[in-house]
């Protein structure tokens, strides 16, 4: 199976200003993420992104960029005005890194890509939730899946309810494990023409999940479950730090 990557990175950041190009381990973390990318056994890598810093600092590290609009809404705009301009079948696949995850497991990129068909356009991944204080967490984004393992929806909220056990204070359910999406998503070439022309939909607004919209309009969504919890992305200093910890515990001898 062959996949293409993209991995959209806008230099603005509330919480972190300049993200992309925050030091680790004396690369840029945009780098340090195509870095696991490749590991994943993608065809060929993209860095999509809105300013020549990015452009120039991927180019210094062999690392492949495209500038892009700067006024995308969202990431998989982004990669999907880069997908356009490319010479790949409308079959292909192509999967949305995001450029925060410098941790990101190679495994987990090449088993959501393997989701996609002619009959599932789009797909992502999620894991068990271990603690049950967790599902309700509104920064932890829930999916209920259906018997072959599409999305029935997904939620900040609590869900599935487990209408007799949290009233009682009891932990999951074991045979029905609440599950928390992962921010991965993979897509058929054509479809990211068609996602780009669906109207946002009102459970999108509500929830303010954009993956809502795909399953608004009736386009299945195939989720990969991972028996690993991911490492967490990049969103503050503290998680900066973290992974600048966790690099120089590896390249240690």
């Amino acid at each position: 199976m062959s996949f293409y990557i993209i991995i959209p990175a806008r230099l603005a950041s509330t919480r972190l200003p300049n993200k992309p190009l925050a030091d680790i381990g004396g690369k840029p973390m945009i780098v340090r993420v195509a870095e696991q990318a490749v590991k994943s056994g993608a065809a060929d890598i993209i860095v999509a992104t809105d300013d020549n810093a990015i452009v120039d600092a991927c180019a210094a590290h062999q690392v492949k960029a495209v500038l892009t609009r700067k006024d995308h809404v969202s990431g998989t705009d982004r990669i999907a005005e880069v997908a356009s301009r490319m010479d790949w079948a409308d079959n292909a696949t192509i999967v949305n890194v995001q450029g925060d995850e410098p941790l990101i497991d190679p495994s987990l990129i090449a088993a959501t890509a393997a989701l996609i068909s002619d009959k599932v356009p789009m797909s992502t991944a999620a894991h068990a939730l271990e603690a049950p204080e967790d599902i309700f967490n509104p920064n932890y984004v829930k999916v209920v899946l259906d018997k072959n393992s599409r999305a029935l929806y997904f939620s900040r909220a609590a869900i599935p309810w487990y209408r007799d056990g949290y009233a009682k204070a009891e932990k999951l359910y074991p045979d029905l494990p609440a599950l928390r999406h992962v921010g991965l998503y993979a897509f058929r070439n054509d479809f990211l023409k068609t996602y780009s022309s669906l109207t946002v939909s009102p459970i999108e607004q509500l929830e303010s999940l954009e993956q809502l919209r795909v399953l608004w309009h009736g386009y299945p969504i195939a989720v990969h479950v991972t028996d690993r919890i991911p490492e967490a992305g990049v969103d503050t200093p503290a998680d900066l730090e973290r992974v600048r910890q966790t690099y120089a515990q590896l390249s240690r001898p």
